[in-house]
């Protein structure tokens, strides 16, 4: 488990010590067979106003794309638009809530070159890819780690959309605080992909989270996971 919002955040604690048995099987069963989900109506529609956006503002998917995907509070995205200012950036989170604190009442949401979505990420990513996005670059900051042994399959490296996820190219980077969700997500990076990334610490960034400060804060040991996931290599 994980405390949240306090300003000392305790580690992640699991019962699981190690790389979870089952993950090798379940990422070759994604992998043969695609997922037919449902697709998430209000996703669909908020994807839809996006690409609007994108062709009115005279971009393409093809390139100049960074998705911050589970964004939060949009603090990160506004960071990744200063890095990458010749891109179009987006920040793509669930929770009304935390999208609102980017001081926004209704999305999507345009502020300079960042646009802030609310949406699915299974349902946005899966959008994305039939729609040909290749991305430029690929965040993942602080995804929930679900660290019961018996929620692996909530855990993004084993949800059935990961395909999916790594379809959409670019160079994508995990950052957590858990080293056996590294660990996972890199396994399951290089089974897909065929390449042989290792988590590493996380070193100092421009772009950071709330949840990053935090975790530094309170002395956690933090990974990241890069990898370049290249086109039609799953």
């Amino acid at each position: 488990m994980i405390v949240s919002e306090n300003k000392h955040s305790r580690q992640v604690v699991s019962s699981q010590p190690e790389i979870h048995p089952r993950l090798v099987s379940i990422l070759d069963t994604h992998l043969a067979c695609e997922w037919q989900g449902p697709m998430h109506r209000a996703s669909t529609l908020a994807f839809r106003a996006l690409e609007r956006i994108i062709a009115d503002a005279g971009r393409t998917a093809a390139a100049g794309l960074v998705l911050d995907s589970g964004c939060g509070t949009g603090e990160s995205t506004r960071l990744m638009a200063r890095a990458f200012p010749d891109c179009l950036v987006i920040g793509v989170d669930k929770s009304q809530a935390r999208l609102a604190r980017t001081g926004a009442t209704s999305f999507p949401y345009c502020e300079g070159n960042a646009i802030w979505l609310r949406a699915d990420l299974a349902t946005f990513w899966r959008l994305a890819q039939q729609a040909g996005w290749r991305l430029q670059h690929h965040f993942l900051l602080y995804p929930n780690p679900w660290p019961k042994p018996g929620q692996l399959r909530r855990r993004w490296h084993a949800h059935p959309v990961f395909p999916d996820l790594l379809r959409l190219g670019g160079r994508l980077e995990l950052r957590c605080n858990w080293d056996i969700y590294a660990a996972e997500f890199a396994l399951a990076a290089n089974r897909l992909l065929g390449t042989s990334v290792k988590p590493r610490p996380l070193a100092e960034s421009v772009i950071t989270s709330p949840f990053e400060r935090k975790y530094r804060a309170s002395g956690h040991p933090l990974y990241s996971v890069s990898v370049t996931c290249e086109a039609g290599a799953v």
